[in-house]
């Protein structure tokens, strides 16, 4: 397409019976790009300049957050004004070699107008993907394009299995962390951590090596147990 708002249609929708990608369903960035604020270290969220042992790349189900606060002004873009996700992309977010991890390395400016729009069908937030920048991107010791371009090309190889299918229950986390692990051949399940919001799917946390290569996640570090039950929120927001 030519004209400067860009649509961005996967091939694959969710209620499709095969194995999906990881692209937004449907996405048109705006030709205006909203301006975020400075995302600066806080005393709660201090700078911490650490090595790195390792990476999470954290993907977010947009059903579910759209479910949970879709009705606020910073979540318009992604859910609402025609738009559709599944699943989004939170970050890729450097882990430390003990219990803590790098974050808000150096100062940083705001994002070029650019950086942002080429994330916001990926990351439907100028603000987020702000924040990713200052808290993770700065401890990478990579550029911004060099960083996001990272993320989007981990992001991009990501496949799904049938999320439609897998709604309709019950369902575990270890069942669920099979069927993704099946889609994906290069991850194991091993890889895998699942969050939830009162038991809703929430996000993936996938493991990397220090050469992003995925890896088994070390103990401790997050996510439910494979027992634990798990409900997936195809659509909508406020479901009774």
């Amino acid at each position: 397409m030519t004209r400067a708002v860009r649509l961005c249609v996967a091939a694959v929708a969710l209620a499709a019976p095969s194995v999906a990608s990881a692209q937004a369903l449907v996405c048109a960035a705006p030709a205006v790009v909203p301006v975020p604020n400075a995302d600066l270290p806080t005393p709660d969220q201090p700078q911490r300049v650490l090595p790195i042992g390792g990476y999470t790349l954290a993907i977010t189900w947009a059903p579910q957050y759209c479910r949970n606060g879709g009705f606020t002004p910073a979540a318009r873009f992604e859910c609402g004004s025609g738009n559709r996700f599944a699943f989004t992309l939170h970050g890729l977010w450097p882990d430390g070699v003990g219990k803590d991890w790098p974050q808000y390395c150096a100062a940083t400016p705001i994002l070029p107008p650019a950086t942002v729009k080429n994330m916001l069908c990926k990351t439907p937030s100028a603000q987020l993907v702000q924040h990713e920048w200052a808290k993770h991107g700065t401890c990478t010791g990579l550029t911004p394009v060099a960083y996001f371009g990272k993320s989007s090309r981990l992001y991009a190889r990501l496949r799904y299995p049938d999320m439609n299918a897998l709604s309709r229950g019950p369902l575990t986390v270890g069942q669920f962390v099979a069927a993704f692990a099946a889609a994906n051949p290069r991850i194991p399940a091993n890889a895998v951590r699942v969050t939830a919001s009162r038991g809703w799917l929430d996000e993936l946390w996938l493991c990397l090596d220090t050469r992003l290569a995925y890896t088994r996640c070390r103990a401790g570090t997050g996510g439910l147990a494979a027992n634990a039950s798990l409900k997936i929120w195809r659509g909508g927001r406020r479901p009774r």
